[in-house]
């Protein structure tokens, strides 16, 4: 690979502490083989619904997420012990104050269709989802460029609002796909990738097909011959696959039943900690909830402890209303950890006015597996604070497009960012497509641009700090667990002995980095 620039080591820009990947521990008596080429993978994942469509702008889910790891290629990709590693771009360095990057264009690549990657197609891939009229998941994480533009035909500079000493990381967003330039936009519509994988059918919330791209740059990635990924969102039907051998692997494992799962002659559970969380998001914008003394009640009114017992069954920790897990760079250490307190909850509804509340809660195993469980045990505990919570089981098929963002409350899952600056823009930035709160807050934006730019590590610590207690304590996210990535494999399947944690399924990369035994 080529070297990095010494100005990007020397500020860290290529290390990320919050994606240091956790090895899953190996079945005793299994040794480690080294990969070899061949066979055909089917997975089972939780995730896909018919409104998926190859719109890189609408992926929303691990079904797409999924794919467009496979089928396109990236600027940059994180690796499994988390730091930052060069893709279709092979080296990239940055102005002094990190306003301006240029990133050098890896040659020699082809998308499937076999024409060759061009920095035109960079850019217009890039600015697919810039622009005022953007409705992309990726426009908040991409307002920043004022421009982009070609110097020669190998190199694309990036001239930033601000300093980002983060950028290079953005670019690896899993939206951020570099496809084929066409008539001043870009072609998404026909699948055509530069990824390790040729896409051959695409069935919305049914199955996708895959056959290995034997033209791909890299030869030390992606061993199966093809794959189909299957939406499973049912959970009996995803573990049934598994046991009866029509799959090879599932994700988002039943952790109540995880145990005995894995008792079944040639199946594993593996487990890694990273920065997924669930969360119960309230429409800042639509009372109650435009009253914080009432969010606080409910923040208040949660039992997480019992949630991480029951709903995760130890696989994941508390949370603390705000999206930063424990491992990233700049995790609030010092900030008090927010416990079942009903009568801090009825004190809080008191200054709202309010001696009860009556409130309903939007929940589905699309959110998250146990979500609805997970409803009925908040609102068990609500109730000691005089908050009636009324749980109601949406279907899940269509959840993301017709429930998130549309009911007022609602369960959620957020696989997290690799980088705060990242998680922050995607899901809290006023005004960002994907802020399932619609909590805007002057102070909070003020420091997301200065954070942003700061290249002194304790004035940018001091500001993400503030930023997550302004988050846990006036946001419009319940966040009471941090939840592990739990999936599960047949013994037909070889993983490496690091695995990324940034994404669940080794950072979405399990296309390129797993293979038959």
């Amino acid at each position: 690979m080529t070297p990095r620039s010494t100005d990007q080591t020397r500020r860290g820009f290529l290390k990320s502490t919050a994606a240091t990947a956790l090895a899953a521990t190996l079945p005793a008596g299994r040794a480690l083989a080294a990969p070899k080429k061949g066979g055909h993978l089917r997975i089972g994942r939780a995730h896909g619904q018919t409104t998926d469509t190859l719109n890189p702008a609408t992926y929303e889910n691990g079904f797409t997420a999924g794919l467009s790891s496979g089928v396109h290629g990236r600027l940059t990709e994180v690796g499994a012990d988390g730091t930052l590693v060069p893709e279709l771009a092979e080296s990239w360095e940055a102005s002094a104050d990190a306003t301006e990057w240029r990133f050098k264009i890896r040659q020699g690549v082809t998308f499937h269709s076999g024409k060759d990657l061009t920095v035109e197609d960079v850019i217009a891939s890039i600015n697919f989802h810039r622009g005022p009229d953007s409705t992309s998941a990726a426009g908040p994480i991409v307002a920043p460029i004022t421009e982009v533009s070609a110097d020669g035909n190998d190199t694309v500079v990036f001239k930033l609002s601000g300093g980002n000493a983060d950028f290079p990381f953005i670019l690896g967003d899993y939206h951020l796909n570099i496809c084929p330039a066409k008539d001043d936009t870009i072609d998404w519509q026909s699948g055509d990738g530069c990824g390790s994988y040729v896409l051959k059918n695409f069935s919305p919330g049914v199955s996708a097909a895959f056959e290995r791209n034997p033209n791909h740059w890299r030869d030390t990635v992606a061993f199966f011959d093809s794959i189909e990924m299957l939406a499973l969102v049912d959970q009996n039907a995803r573990t049934t696959a598994l046991v009866s051998g029509d799959v090879d692997i599932v994700d988002r494992v039943d952790l109540k039943t995880a145990g005995l799962l894995g008792r079944n002659p040639g199946v594993s559970i593996r487990t890694i900690a990273g920065n997924q969380h669930y969360t119960f998001a309230m429409s800042t914008n639509q009372d109650p909830f435009t009253d914080n003394h009432v969010r606080q009640a409910l923040k208040y009114a949660i039992n997480r402890e019992e949630l991480v017992e029951k709903i995760l069954f130890g696989y994941g920790s508390v949370g603390n209303d705000h999206p930063i897990g424990q491992g990233q760079r700049y995790f609030n250490s010092e900030l008090a950890q927010k416990t079942y307190d009903p009568d801090k909850a009825k004190w809080h509804l008191e200054q709202a006015g309010l001696s009860e509340l009556s409130v309903t809660l939007s929940a589905a195993d699309a959110a998250f597996g146990g979500a609805v469980d997970a409803g009925t045990l908040y609102q068990n505990s609500a109730k000691a604070a005089g908050i009636d919570l009324k749980v109601i089981r949406e279907p899940n098929d269509g959840y993301w497009s017709d429930v998130w963002m549309k009911k007022p409350f609602s369960a959620v899952y957020w696989s997290g960012r690799p980088v705060e600056d990242q998680m922050f823009s995607t899901a809290y930035s006023c005004g960002a497509d994907w802020n399932d709160s619609f909590w805007c807050n002057d102070r909070f934006e003020e420091l997301m641009v200065a954070a942003r730019a700061e290249l002194d590590e304790n004035k940018r610590r001091e500001m993400y700090w503030e930023m997550q207690d302004l988050v846990s304590n006036q946001g419009g996210v319940v966040i009471p667990m941090f939840a592990n990535f739990v999936f599960a494999v047949s013994d037909k399947i070889v993983l490496p002995d690091q695995m990324a944690s940034n994404w669940d399924l080794d950072g979405e990369r399990w296309m390129e980095r797993w293979s038959m035994a």
